[in-house]
């Protein structure tokens, strides 16, 4: 006889066959949960919720953006379309004017062969060049000349009788002097892209806020440090100015350069082609021309944004 407590008797299960038995739940012990860092994210489905919300931002924004970049660029798909349709239907003569495919399979043919690249390498190489020396020359001597009265009367004469003298007009100067070779290429470029940054220099210093000169002069700041902290960035703006025109003149008196005694560069390339009567690549390498111009403007707009990030929006 059998004997019952007061608590139910465990009934006892039979032996199952080997393999069958269902694993015990897996329970976090207490060891993993506090080699945890604290602030740790768990590791679970809640960790990819940042990137999913990154995601539906970017999802948001897209519509945006693509109607942005349609308004923008609807002008230059006009101007294609245009190109391309125009000599095809006959109003305007596709010999001096070639349809704008036939433009852009020349371009890749320049570019596959190796041309286009030799030519744009050379062209850039003078050109930053000269500009490089352009600003390091114009900046400090327009701020020299914008802070100081008696250097801007000493210099103000010589300035005005060379401002006024165009480029391409001492080429010829240029070429007897320095020669044909890289230097008369360079100096020229030197010489165009000098007179666009210091004179917006010169102007940038000259006029800077008032208001702002009073406040920092009533803090007792030194000369140099009131030209550190006040004068130089409120330059900035104006003074970039000056640099993305001698930026765009850089190019464009280099391909005049060019066309003179040069056996390579972009200016030499759209010469040639149209002594040879290859109107499609002499196109091409306008099109080059115009592509690094606008690249250029757009990086120097960039770095214009980096510098005076201090400036507060006219909207905000």
């Amino acid at each position: 006889m059998s004997t019952t407590t007061g608590t139910a008797t465990e009934k006892p299960t039979a032996p199952g066959p080997v393999g069958t038995a269902e694993p015990a739940p897996r329970v976090p012990s207490a060891t993993s949960a506090a080699a945890r860092p604290p602030g740790a994210p768990p590791a679970d489905g809640r960790r990819i919720a940042p990137a999913a919300a990154w995601f539906r931002q970017a999802a948001h924004r897209l519509p945006n953006l693509l109607l942005n970049g349609a308004i923008k660029s609807a002008a230059i798909l006009a101007l294609a379309l245009l190109w391309e349709t125009a000599p095809r239907f006959g109003l305007v003569d596709r010999t001096f004017l070639p349809p704008f495919s036939e433009v852009a399979r020349a371009w890749w043919e320049l570019a596959v062969n190796g041309q286009l690249a030799d030519n744009a390498r050379a062209s850039l190489t003078r050109s930053f060049s000269g500009f490089g020396i352009a600003v390091a020359v114009a900046v400090p001597l327009g701020l020299l000349i914008g802070w100081y009265r008696p250097v801007a009367d000493l210099l103000g004469p010589l300035l005005e009788v060379f401002r006024n003298t165009a480029a391409l007009a001492l080429l010829p100067v240029f070429v007897l002097l320095l020669g044909i070779g890289e230097t008369s290429k360079i100096s020229i470029v030197v010489y165009a892209c000098t007179w666009p940054i210091l004179l917006n220099t010169i102007s940038a210093v000259r006029n800077v806020d008032p208001t702002l000169l009073k406040l920092a002069k009533s803090m007792d700041l030194s000369a140099p440090r009131l030209f550190q902290k006040v004068i130089l960035p409120a330059s900035v703006p104006v003074m970039f100015t000056g640099i993305r025109l001698a930026g765009a003149v850089s190019i464009l008196v280099l391909v005049a350069a060019e066309m003179i005694g040069a056996k390579a560069g972009l200016g030499y390339l759209i010469n040639a082609s149209q002594f040879n009567f290859a109107i499609p690549q002499m196109y091409a390498g306008i099109i080059t021309i115009s592509a690094i111009g606008v690249a250029f403007n757009q990086f120097l707009v960039s770095v214009e944004r980096r510098l005076s990030s201090w400036r507060v929006p006219a909207g905000g």
